[in-house]
């Protein structure tokens, strides 16, 4: 069985920040689609982003937020266990990003020999 890492990508937006109840909403959708991936005994790993960070090029320069300049950004990813690419994309649908207008970007993992 391959991993395969699942981006989850959205535009930036002005919205009003949400309610703490549309949050919680928000968090349960999530916490259940991941949920319904874990009793399949195919989650690895998942993680929010946050909004805080910086970019390093290779001549050392630091720019303040990955995403500063950009309309997209990445909000957080979850790695899982599938036989194959579509059965991982499967595992997509009634992810909450689509909710919102969010993408899912699937991609395998490449592992490496040490």
């Amino acid at each position: 069985m391959k991993e395969f890492m699942m981006i989850f990508r959205n535009e930036r937006n002005d919205a009003p920040q949400p309610s703490p109840e549309e949050m919680q909403q928000s968090v349960k959708l999530w916490n259940d689609w991941i949920g319904g991936i874990a009793a399949q005994d195919k989650l690895v790993a998942t993680d929010a982003l946050g909004f805080e960070g910086q970019t390093v090029t290779k001549d050392t320069v630091v720019s303040d937020g990955p995403y500063v300049e950009v309309k997209e950004y990445i909000g957080g990813y979850t790695t899982v266990k599938a036989e194959t690419l579509a059965e991982a994309v499967k595992m997509t649908k009634g992810c909450p990003i689509f909710l919102n207008g969010g993408t899912v970007e699937v991609r395998d993992v490449m592992v490496f020999d040490a």
